[in-house]
């Protein structure tokens, strides 16, 4: 809203979005994903690894010590496809899994130094990204833009997003 105006900007009603305005938000939002993994995409080439590595990288960093069934959960896969990633960044030395404590079955994972640098590296760029792209829009849309994106979560997804915002604060 412009501060005064009484009426949404440039005169949209954002509660009746029109099919044309609610496919450029579409299209925004593949374009800004292109440029949002476009970096990271680069770093993970060097070592011939793709999102999923990344996105496991990610969420061991967040939870260290997270179980294989919990980082499953989180990132919506099969497992047949998390232990071939798993297995890579085992084998890479980038992962380390250990054996629980009270239950042997059970897989914890953490990063190894190797495994955090490369996370670091990776994060970086994202983050750089995200920061000049806030700076630009500022305080509120970011925020704005937050809302939405929480919106658009499924709920076992904004579950965990939940829990991890928990361990932010």
């Amino acid at each position: 809203m412009v501060e005064g105006s009484g009426g949404p900007v440039g005169g949209e009603n954002l509660l009746f979005l029109t099919d044309e305005q609610l496919r450029k938000g579409i299209e925004a939002m593949f374009f800004a994903y292109r440029g949002f993994t476009a970096d990271p995409d680069r770093i993970l080439a060097q070592y011939d690894y793709g999102r999923a590595h990344h996105r496991a990288l990610h969420f061991i960093k967040r939870s260290p010590g997270t179980t294989v069934n919990n980082l499953l959960s989180i990132l919506g896969v099969t497992k047949q496809s998390l232990n071939r990633v798993l297995r890579t960044l085992i084998g890479d030395g980038l992962v380390e899994s250990r054996v629980g404590r009270r239950d042997r079955r059970e897989r914890h994972l953490y990063l190894t130094e190797a495994g955090a640098a490369l996370e670091r590296e990776l994060s970086e760029a994202q983050r750089a990204r995200m920061r000049a792209a806030y700076r630009a829009a500022g305080p509120e849309a970011v925020a704005g833009f937050r809302q939405v994106l929480e919106a658009m979560m499924d709920e076992d997804i904004r579950h965990h997003y939940l829990e991890l915002k928990e361990t932010r604060s």
